[in-house]
């Protein structure tokens, strides 16, 4: 009976889980602008430029939270902390859940 109800409860809250993780269709929309460096499919032509497909999504928005802060540096630092500059919690939310869902 204990497990029915654990059941039960974590299916209700998968709607909610899964509202957490961002909406992938806003991500894409949101996405074009990424495309310039890291492809239109988020896999990237220049080597220099690292994949967004298939990255995690607490890695996606961790790293994008660290340049709007400006905690992260080096490399295109410049360039992402200006990107990411522009973008509110949910478009950080919504973009990695396209990317990692590529």
């Amino acid at each position: 009976m204990r497990c029915t109800l654990i059941f039960a409860a974590t299916l209700l809250l998968l709607p909610e889980l899964a509202s957490a993780q961002g909406d992938a269709a806003a991500g894409k929309a949101k996405s074009a602008i990424c495309a310039a460096c890291h492809g239109a499919n988020g896999k990237a032509t220049i080597a220099t430029y690292p994949n967004l497909a298939g990255q995690n999504y607490d890695y996606i928005v961790y790293a994008l939270n660290a340049y709007k802060s400006g905690a992260r540096s080096g490399g295109q630092a410049a360039i992402m902390q200006a990107q990411a500059a522009k973008l509110s919690a949910e478009d950080i939310a919504n973009l990695a859940a396209y990317f990692s869902g590529l």
